[in-house]
């Protein structure tokens, strides 16, 4: 068995980012940045009115009578001179007249037919937010995944498509003569398949496009018909069989079909019988089929992969801490993932493990916002101590 962060690295060695394609920017949202994208203009494009109300073109004073000569809106500014003694009605984002070196706030006066009394109220501010304030014609945004915060970014800077990374298509295949899918009356021996679910959602919600495909029964023959159906994918992850029982045959069926594995075996809990390795010039992940052990494998090492196909310079999962809020014993020989809790704290949230960890409990791991880590090896520890945890 080696270690999960040798796993983790050799899972992400197996990654090659994919090609990029261009895509309209309606259509870009969690999609990932390949090559930087610049602004094409400055924002705001002009001086900007920060408020509603009148634009001078001298410091304002209080008890000042200026007579107002024109009007500036959004979508059209004021083009003639401001002089002395005059103001020009202007309101929130409208184009600030060249001569204008304030704004005055609309409260700050007492209108008198065309002319405005500056009050005591009258401030310092200029109220003008000025040209490329938000940024400047040639500022770069990426490689990274877009949020929809970005997508307001990009439109402002004038950027109608941009060039992202493609998706990467993971074909899913659940395994076992056990399955049968949600919906369907299982035999007196059977459960439903319910692990492929919730990696499709992880698949897609990294940024990928999942392909499930049909139960592979506990036949050679079935199970490389099934692989077969993989054919053009980017990723391919099986679920179950790859353990070492008899009827366990993914190794076997894989290997025959040349895969090159690049281990088997972590010291961890859930997900010890983890494969991994390339099978067609792609990567292959081998999950546990305890559907705990399967999910978590998920988070851990699925997503990363994704990740780095995408072109994410730092794929790995980024542990956060939490304090303990109950006392855990010592972990043992594997890296342990502790289905837990987050509550609220004053500082780090505290997290509370769930007494009962078995990897085929699912309704444990719904209940559950996170995966306590307690590293291999780890002594025990008390309530109060700082840990680390993967945040589901």
């Amino acid at each position: 068995m080696i270690s999960v962060e040798a796993a983790l690295a050799r899972v992400l060695a197996l990654a090659t980012p994919l090609e990029a394609e261009t895509v309209d920017l309606s259509e870009a949202a969690g999609r990932w940045i390949c090559t930087p994208v610049v602004a094409r203009r400055d924002q705001p494009p002009f001086a900007a009115s920060a408020m509603d109300g009148y634009a001078v073109a001298v410091p304002p004073r209080p008890g000042a009578r200026l007579m107002v000569i024109g009007e500036a809106g959004a979508g059209h500014g004021f083009a003639e001179a401001i002089g002395t003694g005059q103001a020009v009605r202007i309101f929130t984002g409208a184009p600030v007249p060249v001569e204008a070196t304030h704004v005055v706030l609309q409260e700050d006066v007492e209108v008198q037919g065309n002319a405005i009394i500056l009050t005591d109220r009258v401030g310092e501010s200029t109220n003008i937010r000025p040209q490329g304030q938000d940024f400047r014609a040639g500022k770069a945004l990426g490689p990274r995944r877009l949020r929809p915060n970005d997508l307001a970014l990009l439109a402002a800077m004038n950027v109608p498509e941009v060039r992202v990374t493609r998706r990467p298509v993971v074909a899913l295949i659940a395994t076992g003569d056990e399955l049968v899918l949600p919906g369907e009356d299982p035999g007196p021996d059977q459960i439903i398949c319910s692990n492929t679910f919730a990696l499709k959602a992880l698949v897609e919600a990294a940024g990928a496009e999942a392909r499930m495909l049909p139960i592979a029964r506990d036949t050679e023959s079935d199970l490389r018909q099934v692989f077969a159906l993989a054919d053009g994918a980017d990723m391919v992850v099986t679920v179950g069989g790859a353990s070492v029982g008899d009827h366990d045959l993914v190794a076997r069926v894989a290997g025959a079909l040349g895969l090159e594995r690049a281990f088997y075996k972590i010291s961890m809990r859930p997900g010890k019988p983890l494969m991994a390795g390339r099978l067609a010039g792609v990567p292959m992940l081998g999950l546990p089929g305890n559907p705990v052990s399967a999910i978590v494998c998920g988070h851990l090492f699925v997503v990363p992969l994704i990740r780095a196909m995408l072109g994410d310079p730092a794929p790995a999962p980024q542990p956060r801490r939490a304090v303990l809020t109950e006392a855990v014993g010592a972990t043992g020989p594997r890296t342990h993932y502790m289905r837990a809790r987050l509550v609220e704290g004053p500082g780090l949230p505290g997290i509370a493990p769930f007494a009962h960890q078995d990897s085929a409990l699912l309704g444990v791991l719904a209940e559950a916002d996170a995966l306590l880590i307690r590293p291999l090896g780890d002594g025990a520890r008390q309530a109060g101590e700082q840990v680390f945890y993967h945040p589901l």
